[in-house]
């Protein structure tokens, strides 16, 4: 089942998060986040009318996804950067791709004119999924962050949303 994410679901989207922050170059926050500041990040991506999702299963979330916007000056208005996060367990078995298409669906309600993902490289599930949900790569940061003592590139993938 995927809904909408509430500041309930806080504890669990934390939980499902430190995986990423403690074990991988996936995300280039280097503490967890306490499930009080992810309730406050919810908050402010839907306070932004945008869409924070999350995918349940048998009672547990396994999955998020937002839209947050992309930068905060006013000429960045019709762009937004989505991120997708799973449970391990949840790899390989559709979730994802369910999950992302239902936000990009939401995402093409409203004014969005283009949505971009930024991916911690390499990282070939997720180049994948973005490439097959019709994302196209348009080039790449080198060594722009640094995480367990070695430099990382991001690569940038946009999709237009019509918006």
């Amino acid at each position: 089942m995927i809904r909408d994410a509430t500041a309930a679901d806080a504890a669990a989207i934390a939980d499902l998060y430190e995986y990423y922050v403690r074990e991988t170059v996936i995300t280039f926050e280097l503490d967890p986040v306490p499930a009080g500041e992810i309730a406050r990040r919810i908050g402010a991506v839907q306070e932004a009318s945008l869409p924070w999702l999350v995918t349940v299963e048998d009672g547990e979330v396994v999955g998020f996804a937002y839209a947050a916007p992309y930068r905060p000056r006013a000429a960045y208005l019709h762009s937004v950067e989505v991120s997708i996060y799973l449970q391990q367990g949840a790899l390989g078995r559709g979730v994802g791709g369910e999950l992302y298409r239902e936000l990009l669906a939401r995402v093409r309600e409203l004014p969005v004119h283009l949505a971009l993902s930024l991916i911690a490289l390499p990282n070939d599930a997720s180049v994948a999924l973005h490439e097959r949900l019709g994302f196209t790569f348009v080039g790449t940061f080198t060594e722009v962050g640094r995480k367990f003592d070695r430099w990382i590139d991001v690569g940038h993938w946009q999709l237009p949303m019509g918006g």
